[in-house]
């Protein structure tokens, strides 16, 4: 693919100081870009780059002014806010990209199943029964969606993804590889003879619009009504996400973290990596919780921030950590007094 500075800046809004039919093919961080590449300026740590980079074009703000001067062959596009205007270029590109259509062979797609216009289907896909699956969605090679499953609009679902039978994925959705959506979730009965009798689990899965899905994670199926992740919720890789679980609008929450059964996150939560939360318990909106902590109870206060394990108000947490570092060297001067009494006591 190649594009014009010109058309680029049409694109961003921005404006050409350069060669306004200067050839761009491909993207690049400032510091490593070559001829026929875009690179992008809007942290001025990185300023020093602009003036040796190799790039043909490079996005800054309008308020860029250099102190030295720059590359000859290097145009640049002005645009309001350089970071936002990268984003949405790389979105077009990425778009662009991924831009297929049709079955390809072999795949299997049930004649009950009902795809919608421009949609691709990879191959070695497999589509059940009487699933719905709406206009340009992209499903990659060697995707499994179950019987009576639904996918929304504009979603993608790459290689390797598995939507159980009966789950539902919403618009613009974004699944990436090996995620797993609506397996069983850990429901087991312990019996009288000492073992455990699985209980069926007969719910499903929600995802509703603009979810995104992280490789290798798994939202397990209720056992009866709904997992349910809530519009605009960003998960990362290698999440477990239990039974009965809701995740409210726009919470994002990384790698390794695990969320036990039937507990609801609020909206517009932030949650670090490696954290684990037991079940049926509520979480406010807006909570913030750092990497590796363990939350145990209910968090009432909106916005609260916590750490730990347990998990507490995070400037508490940083107060005892001090303490805690401190136990060392206050165990020695208690021994070093024990010593000095001892002493003067004989």
């Amino acid at each position: 693919m190649e594009f014009t500075a010109e058309q680029i800046a049409q694109l961003l809004g921005g404006r050409v100081e350069g060669d306004k039919k200067a050839i761009v093919r491909d993207m690049a961080k400032i510091e490593e870009a070559k001829q026929g590449t875009i690179t992008f300026l809007a942290n001025p740590k990185y300023e020093e780059f602009i003036y040796t980079t190799g790039a043909t074009i490079a996005l800054v703000n309008d308020t860029f002014k250099p102190v030295k001067g720059l590359p000859d062959s290097l145009t640049l596009i002005r645009v309001e806010d350089a970071y936002q205007c990268l984003t949405k270029l790389l979105g077009y590109y990425d778009q662009l990209s991924q831009d297929k259509k049709g079955v390809e062979e072999p795949s299997f797609v049930d004649e009950s199943a009902r795809l919608g216009a421009d949609c691709y289907v990879g191959a070695f896909a497999y589509i059940g029964k009487n699933v719905s699956i709406g206009k340009n969605v992209k499903i990659y090679p060697h995707v499994y969606i179950g019987d009576g499953a639904v996918i929304g609009d504009e979603s993608t679902l790459f290689s390797g993804v598995k939507v159980y039978h009966k789950c539902v994925v919403g618009k613009a959705c974004t699944i990436h590889s090996g995620a797993i959506i609506g397996s069983d979730g850990f429901g087991f009965a312990p019996s009288s003879a000492n073992n455990y009798q699985k209980v069926p689990q007969i719910g499903n899965v929600v995802l509703e619009d603009y979810v995104e899905v992280g490789s290798n994670t798994t939202i397990d199926r209720a056992t009866m009504g709904s997992t349910v992740i809530r519009k605009g919720v960003k998960l990362d890789n290698l999440i477990q996400i239990a039974h009965n679980v809701e995740i409210g609008e726009n919470t994002v929450i990384a790698a390794q973290t695990g969320v036990a059964g039937s507990t609801r996150l609020g909206k517009n939560m932030m949650i670090g990596g490696q954290v684990g939360i037991v079940g049926h318990i509520r979480l406010a909106d807006g909570v913030k919780i750092a990497a590796q902590s363990g939350v145990g109870q209910n968090i009432i206060h909106e916005n609260a921030i916590v750490q730990g394990s347990p998990a507490f108000n995070i400037g508490d947490y940083k107060r005892s950590y001090v303490l805690f570092r401190s136990l060392p060297k206050l165990r020695e001067q208690i021994l070093d007094l024990q010593k000095k009494l001892e002493k003067n006591e004989s």
